[in-house]
């Protein structure tokens, strides 16, 4: 995965907690920057995509690791 600016662990949070805190971490990030999202919220699979979608962020990968899911997100300049 490509190398991440910033991690937001929302691992225990569910849904929206995940993309409100992410979209709120993006905020005080560089244009360009990338964030990596730790979450196991099974509701995080379609709100994370959905959340990049509508707000113009680069939804770079999307994989499983150890019972959650990785999200890298790349901040829309």
């Amino acid at each position: 995965m490509t190398n991440a600016t910033e991690t937001l662990d929302a691992l225990g949070l569910l849904c929206p907690l995940p993309v409100l805190k992410a979209r709120k971490r993006l905020k005080s990030m560089p244009s360009g920057a990338v964030l990596r999202v730790l979450a196991d919220d099974p509701a995080a699979i379609i709100d994370v995509p959905h959340f990049c979608a509508e707000s113009g962020h680069h939804l770079i990968a999307q994989e499983d690791a150890d019972g959650h899911q990785v999200y890298l997100i790349q901040k829309a300049g």
